[in-house]
C-alpha cells in the first residue's frame, strides 16, 4: 500500500484530500507542523508528496528541496499560485507535477495513480532512517546531516544501518560482524574495528560527534 504525504496548512482541503485517497486504499499523512516538516516526513517515509505553496514558516519551495536532499519521491504541488512563474519555480525546485487549485478529486486521483506507477513498477521503494537529525538513505548509500551530504562504502552503510535499526539497544560486535560478512569476505575483530573507527571519524568531521557509542565488551549503538 503506497503512502501519501500531504502538506497543506488549509484544515478543510487536507481533510477532504486524506477522505478522498484513503477511500482508494491510500495510507495518508498530514503535516502537522510547518515549522518543521522534516521529522514528520522521515517518520511518515512515504512513496508521494502533495505539497502547497503557501505555507506557514516556509513555503512549499522550500520542503521541497529539503525533501530532495534525502529523497526521489514524487511530489505534486498544488495551489492556486498557478501562474507561469510558480509552475516553473516548481519544476525547478525538483516538483514533478503542479496541479492549480481548486481541483477535481477524480483528475488528482488518476495524476497520482499515473505518477505512482511509473516511479515505482520498476524501481525499488527507498528506504531512509533518521537519528539525531542524520538522514541514511538505504537505496542510495549516503548519510545527509546539517545540509551535507556524505557517500558511504558498503562497509559504512552496513554498519550504520544496523545501528540505526537498532538504536534503543546495543548491538554485539558479532552480529555487526554477521551483517558485514553477508557481502564480504570473513570480517575478523580487527577489521570490524577499523571500519567502525573510520566511520566514527568520518562522522565527527560532518559534525555528528559521538554519534557511534562503545560499550566496552559489548558491542556498539548510536547515541
Amino acid at each position: 500500500m503506497y503512502r501519501i504525504f500531504i502538506v497543506e496548512d488549509d484544515e478543510m482541503i487536507a481533510g477532504g484530500l486524506k477522505r478522498h485517497l484513503k477511500s482508494w486504499g491510500y495510507e495518508v499523512v498530514c503535516a502537522g507542523d510547518f515549522a518543521n516538516i522534516m521529522p514528520e516526513y522521515v517518520k511518515a517515509a512515504p512513496q508521494l508528496v502533495l505539497m502547497d505553496i503557501k505555507l506557514p514558516f516556509y513555503n512549499g519551495y522550500h520542503w521541497c528541496a529539503e525533501i530532495r536532499k534525502i529523497s526521489k519521491a514524487p511530489i505534486i504541488f498544488l495551489s492556486s499560485a498557478s501562474d507561469n512563474m510558480n509552475i516553473v519555480m516548481a519544476m525547478n525546485m525538483g516538483g514533478d507535477d503542479f496541479i492549480p487549485k481548486p481541483f477535481d478529486m477524480d483528475v488528482l486521483t488518476v495524476k497520482i495513480q499515473a505518477m505512482l506507477r511509473r516511479s515505482y513498477d520498476f524501481v525499488s521503494q527507498s528506504v531512509i532512517l533518521e537519528h539525531r537529525g542524520a538522514m541514511l538513505n538505504l537505496t542510495e548509500a549516503t548519510l545527509v546531516y546539517g545540509g551535507g551530504k556524505m557517500e558511504l562504502t558498503k562497509n559504512e552503510l552496513r554498519i550504520l544501518q544496523t545501528l540505526m535499526e537498532n538504536k534503543e539497544k546495543v548491538v554485539s560486535r558479532e552480529t555487526l560482524m554477521t551483517k558485514l560478512w553477508e557481502s564480504d569476505s570473513y570480517v575478523d575483530e580487527n577489521t570490524l574495528s577499523v571500519n567502525v573507527n573510520r566511520l566514527r571519524k568520518k562522522l565527527e568531521g560532518a559534525g555528528l560527534e559521538n554519534f557511534i557509542q562503545t560499550k566496552k565488551g559489548i558491542g556498539y549503538r548510536v547515541g
